[in-house]
């Protein structure tokens, strides 16, 4: 017994020796450790926001493309003559509003982006215009620079080699006209080639450099990153995006602070307990469990193991360790139990997908005619998921008696993730539509609402239109969506290109763009989501939208069920025996006028 109780101490000192070993040198590596991968994640993080937000903000240009090169040249020229107050605070409605006032009264009955462009203006409207897009543009450029924590967004464009004027420039420089305080604009720098090489690399190569300038100024130590513009393959600037070192600094400071803190008082207070546990619960077991493993190895009688099993009560390491003798005994029928649950577990996935395909249906309009008191129009729609259940969908309805709200949308993702995202979605864009506004103003209340709590970075492509049913005037917003096809009453199908807004759900805050139309009696709109236009057959052939046109020109009637039926049938041809790959769904709606 004497010898027994030396021997589990002896244990007990050497197993809390190790652990104090390991605990200094665990708290050595991990002080180290932490402040190497949280300086290398803080970095890396830094590194990829730059990125991120001059990509960004690069995609937003491109998006306008002409328009902005437009903007960007009458900048040049007319910078001094573009006065914004040095309050401006984001907010471009007033300038826009000012814009669409002196275009309503200089070519009134127009719309401008379709029966006039920039270059149609008279010298007052295109001085009017420029301001409202270039108080938007440094609007999103602020937005985005606060969403990301960037220090300074600008964009630039070389004058004189290698003098540049910045352009769009958040860091407020203010002159003062006629007693009050405005932004001084295109302010021209000459940046030495040499300070920032990765700068002149992009404009002279017009492509995004693979590294960082790195420089010092009055706002410390900093990174910049630059992205080249180009428009039609014209070089018309750059983008750069700049953080400060300090900030990143301060943080990984106080993370590895609390980090290694935090370690070191766990860790001390799990080697008091570990001790005492160790000495007094599982020394006595394994010296019990070695004299029976010894017995056993010199006898190989069956009854020591079952002998070991029923001794230890425990139900840790040591008791697996006694369990895996009668476990091999009753291995195969365990087995043949779990089988028989899975196979039952199975059955009931696949009972409850069919239930929610079911549910899914449902949830969508599917009476058609949908509205028989509404001899103006008349209205069809479809879905076909790609599995069980999909991501599309449409929706109707009437948002008041003189006014319908169209939606097609499409979430990222299929299956059971994409039809939980498509329900929440549906459901708030209908909740926010019967509260009034314009499509633009919804959608970004929308965006908002799903942008929280969207861990599983889920986004939506959504068209949503509200046209008044008396006049046929409507207002649609298209955020990242397939372009509608439109055919006049004595026309054929075209698609009517405007441009895009950010998909729903991607980033808070950002704004969305209404295009107003006008439908007349006879008109045919139909819109779709990308399960149509990128249907692909077994050689991996797009649809593409120039079969969409044709098929729907080869039908000549005006019932949008039979044009989309007829889309439908085009679609099946041409995909054959290739599997269905995204989910189909259109919408048509038939304008027939008050008069109908």
């Amino acid at each position: 017994m004497n010898n027994t109780e030396t021997k589990r101490v002896s244990l007990v000192t050497k197993f809390i020796y190790m652990l104090v070993v390991f605990g200094v040198i665990s708290l050595t590596l991990n002080g180290i450790y932490t402040y190497v991968s949280h300086t290398l994640f803080y970095h890396r993080e830094s590194e990829e926001n730059l990125k991120r937000i001059s990509e960004y903000l690069e995609s937003c240009i491109k998006a306008e493309g002409e328009d902005f090169k437009e903007l960007k040249e009458y900048f040049d020229e007319h910078y001094e003559e573009m006065l914004v107050p040095s309050d401006y605070d984001r907010d471009y409605t007033p300038a826009k509003e000012q814009f669409e006032k002196v275009f309503a009264k200089e070519y009134p009955g127009k719309v401008f982006g379709v029966d006039m462009t920039f270059t149609d203006l008279s010298d007052s409207a295109k001085a009017a215009y420029a301001l409202y897009r270039y108080e938007y543009w440094v609007s999103l450029f602020r937005t985005v620079q606060d969403k990301l924590g960037m220090a300074y967004t600008y964009f630039i464009y070389p004058t004189n080699e290698p003098e540049v004027c910045y352009m769009i420039d958040p860091i407020k420089t203010e002159i003062e006209i006629n007693g009050a305080s405005y932004y001084e604009l295109g302010v021209k720098v000459p940046e030495d080639p040499d300070k920032f090489p990765m700068m002149w690399e992009a404009w002279h190569t017009g492509q995004a450099p693979s590294g960082f300038d790195v420089f010092d100024n009055e706002f410390g130590h900093n990174y910049a990153y630059f992205i080249p513009v180009t428009v039609d393959g014209e070089k018309i600037g750059l983008i750069g995006a700049e953080i400060t070192v300090a900030s990143v600094t301060g943080a990984i400071r106080n993370a590895v602070a609390t980090q290694f803190l935090g370690y070191a008082v766990v860790l001390l207070i799990s080697i008091i307990i570990m001790g005492s546990l160790v000495r007094r619960r599982s020394i006595s077991r394994l010296l019990n469990l070695e004299k029976n493993v010894v017995q056993y190895a010199e006898t190989k009688n069956p009854a020591i193991a079952a002998n070991i099993r029923e001794q230890e009560k425990g139900n840790d390491e040591i008791r697996s360790l006694s369990d895996h003798f009668g476990d091999m005994i009753t291995e195969l029928e365990d087995y043949m139990v779990n089988l028989q649950k899975v196979t039952a577990e199975k059955e009931r996935i696949g009972a409850e997908l069919d239930l929610a395909t079911q549910i899914q249906a449902d949830m969508l309009p599917r009476i058609f005619p949908p509205f028989p008191d509404h001899k103006e129009f008349d209205l069809y729609a479809s879905m076909d998921p790609a599995k069980e259940v999909g991501g599309d969908f449409y929706d109707f309805f009437l948002v008041d008696q003189d006014h319908i709200a169209l939606v097609v949308a499409d979430v990222s993702g299929k299956g059971v993730p994409a039809a939980l995202f498509m329900v929440i979605a549906k459901t708030l864009i209908k909740n926010r539509t019967l509260m009034g506004g314009s499509p633009g103003e919804i959608l970004h209340d929308v965006n908002n609402q799903l942008c929280e709590g969207n861990e599983a970075k889920m986004f939506v492509t959504v068209w949503l239109a509200i046209i008044e049913i008396s006049t046929g005037k409507g207002i649609a917003a298209n955020a990242g969506h397939e372009h509608p096809a439109l055919k006049r009453k004595d026309g054929s199908f075209e698609l009517i290109k405007y441009r895009h807004s950010l998909v729903v759900a991607a980033m808070e805050g950002i704004p969305f763009r209404d295009h107003e139309f006008e439908l007349h009696p006879g008109d045919v709109l139909i819109q779709y989501t990308d399960g149509v236009s990128e249907a692909t057959d077994i050689q991996e052939e797009l649809f593409g939208e120039e079969r969409i046109l044709n098929a729907l020109n080869k039908n000549p009637v005006s019932d949008p069920k039979k044009l989309l039926s007829g889309l439908r049938e085009e679609i099946d041809e041409f995909v054959g025996q290739a599997p269905q790959f995204d989910d189909l769904t259109m919408l048509g709606f038939y304008y027939k006028g008050k008069d109908a």
